[in-house]
């Protein structure tokens, strides 16, 4: 029940935020779901004796989806340039931090991976995602958290009722092949029925293919954050969400499709 209520509230956040709230509040959202994944992330990297500032692995990841989205929401005003200087910012203060709080050994290593990880692996992500609402409208945007939603609930379904055969046993346990093909089989026809909604001007067995891709490289997200937290001995990446674990655990997938979307809407623009 408690994981079913934080679903409800979830939704009803984003979805309050996307459709009744002026188009930057969704920027703003992203950017929080960043600082909170973030700062998930640099606690994995701690479990690993990494020492990684948790503030300003949050502040670099929300830097990043403000720099990749916000010439998307005030494109009179920002210009492209801030993901420059942002690349170049987060290095710099990450090397610099890093030389300041750890001493010689792997922890070096550890703890500069996350800090540099944070902003490309969260905040550009979930800045394309904030940059797809700007570009295309809501339902675009709603479209393809749809489409990852209904293929993720048919891998469950499908792998509980007919999973035989592990698809990554040592990084995923959960995670079955027959999961895997019920997904992708069920997300191209969610892809194709939703699309005269939230994609209108593309046809449907194109946006039937597209919803295989974002299906598959949903997965591939999930299994990299599965990963992360595997290597790091934990389970979730933090119990900020009852039920569910941490942002980073919600997010997972988002952060491998939405960048490939976001692609895919430039070149079919």
């Amino acid at each position: 029940m408690l994981r079913i209520v934080s679903a409800i509230v979830l939704v009803a956040l984003v979805g309050s935020t996307v459709f009744l709230m002026p188009p930057w509040a969704t920027l703003v959202l992203a950017a929080i779901a960043a600082a909170a994944a973030g700062s998930e992330l640099a606690g994995l990297a701690r479990a690993l004796g990494g020492r990684v500032p948790a503030l300003f692995v949050a502040a670099a990841s929300s830097a990043g989806v403000v720099a990749l989205a916000a010439p998307h929401f005030f494109p009179d005003r920002v210009t492209a340039e801030p993901l420059t200087a942002l690349l170049l910012a987060s290095t710099l203060a990450a090397g610099l931090l890093t030389l300041a709080l750890t001493p010689p050994g792997p922890a070096v290593f550890t703890g500069l991976s996350a800090s540099l990880l944070a902003p490309a692996y969260v905040g550009l992500p979930l800045g394309t995602l904030a940059a797809i609402r700007a570009m295309c409208g809501p339902e675009t945007m709603v479209w393809m958290i749809g489409v990852i939603a209904i293929s993720d609930s048919a891998q469950y379904y499908t792998g509980r009722t007919f999973g035989r055969r592990k698809l990554a046993p040592a990084v995923s346990p959960g995670k079955t092949i027959e999961g895997l093909l019920g997904g992708l089989v069920v997300a191209p026809i969610a892809a194709a029925l939703l699309a005269p909604w939230g994609l209108p001007d593309v046809p449907l067995h194109i946006a039937g293919l597209a919803g295989l891709i974002l299906a598959a490289f949903g997965v591939a997200g999930d299994l990299f954050e599965s990963l992360l937290k595997r290597s790091a001995g934990l389970k979730d990446s933090s119990t900020l969400i009852p039920g569910h674990g941490g942002v980073l655990d919600r997010i997972d997938a988002y952060l491998f499709a939405a960048p490939v979307f976001y692609l895919l809407l430039r070149f079919w623009k």
